[in-house]
């Protein structure tokens, strides 16, 4: 069956009530051609209600063209007004926007200016408190008794975590502020590696958590700053132990990929991430359990930090989880060059 060709009355919507509506036609005139056209239509014939007041001889030619070109001229007329004000509330909300991202902007560098700010002040009396104790420990000032150097030793694993808290927040604020400094040089990863397995071990005893590692020896050398790699690797693997349960399993696996790129996976079997709250983790200051009597302490700096020093040496962490079965961690590095 061929098509209809399209004419300007397809155009126009309701075309019997403007008619009716400007006086040329009698509501009762256009009731009339409506039943005329249902008639039609019902024995196959497809009129046009344009078409069907011509035949009725309720309009002529000129009457029906008029109609519809006023009709195409205001339905312009309505859509260049509608586009018009689109554009305007497109710009209103856009101003809005940007104002309201600069106000972020500005509330985020207040907040990493009064955490860098107030964590150097807190550093320092912490520094007279930390000196004191090491003096006190080596008996300097005096001897002390088996139940003193226990407390001493409390005292100062505790004055290191405030100490670790401290510089973690100064170094957040720095990211923040995008003025995090890199010293990057060719690092030796199974030297890296090494220490902090040994540094994690006790850790991981103390918990019950069996540590391995899988580092392939006489790795390439690294394109990185190894004092904030070794942050990276040892954050990550912190947390893979304090994320497992007891008798539970915990990896440092790095692996050459290509020649030109190692990897590097920390996987645990611990309590995994529900897959929709996988982005949550790398939120500053946010903790999943975000609960008064939640079971594992920290500040929810530590992976934020870690994607911030993985971004800045252009590398990029994969997570890879599943609740109640445990996660794992990979991100790549460059291979240094060699000296030509």
């Amino acid at each position: 069956m061929a098509r209809k060709p399209l004419t300007p009355e397809m155009l126009v919507p309701r075309l019997g009530e403007y008619l009716a509506q400007q006086g040329r036609i009698t509501e009762d005139d256009l009731h009339r051609a409506l039943l005329y056209q249902q008639k039609k239509q019902a024995e196959g014939q497809q009129r046009l209600l344009g078409e069907v007041l011509l035949e009725m001889g309720l309009i002529d030619r000129p009457m029906l063209d008029n109609a519809i070109t006023e009709q195409i001229i205001q339905l312009r007329s309505a859509l260049e007004n509608a586009n018009r004000y689109l554009e305007r509330r497109v710009q209103e909300r856009t101003a809005e926007l940007q104002e309201a991202l600069r106000k972020l902007s500005e509330l985020n560098q207040l907040k990493a200016n009064f955490v860098a700010n107030i964590s150097h002040e807190l550093r320092t009396p912490l520094t007279h408190v930390r000196g004191y104790l090491e003096l006190l420990a080596a008996e300097t000032l005096g001897p002390l008794t088996e139940e003193q150097r226990n407390a001493l030793q409390v005292s100062q694993r505790a004055a290191g975590r405030l100490e670790s808290l401290f510089d973690s927040l100064i170094s957040f604020a720095l990211a923040a502020r995008g003025e995090m400094s890199l010293r990057i040089s060719p690092a030796n990863i199974n030297k890296i590696a090494a220490e902090i397995i040994n540094y994690s071990y006790p850790k991981a005893v103390d918990r019950n958590v069996t540590l391995h590692a899988e580092v392939k020896p006489d790795l390439p050398l690294a394109q990185a700053d190894e004092e904030k790699l070794s942050w990276v690797i040892l954050q990550l693997l912190d947390n893979a132990i304090k994320f497992t349960p007891a008798g539970g399993h915990v990896t440092l696996s790095i692996q050459p990929e290509t020649d030109t790129l190692i990897t590097v996976a920390v996987s645990d079997t611990g309590i995994g991430i529900p897959p929709n709250r996988l982005e949550e983790i790398f939120e500053p200051f946010h903790q999943l359990d975000g609960s008064s009597t939640r079971q594992f302490g920290g500040t929810g700096l530590g992976l934020a930090l870690v994607r911030d020093i993985l971004d800045a040496h252009n590398s990029t962490i994969d997570v890879k989880s599943e609740e109640g079965k445990g996660t794992t961690f990979t991100f790549p590095l460059l291979v240094a060059s060699k000296p030509s």
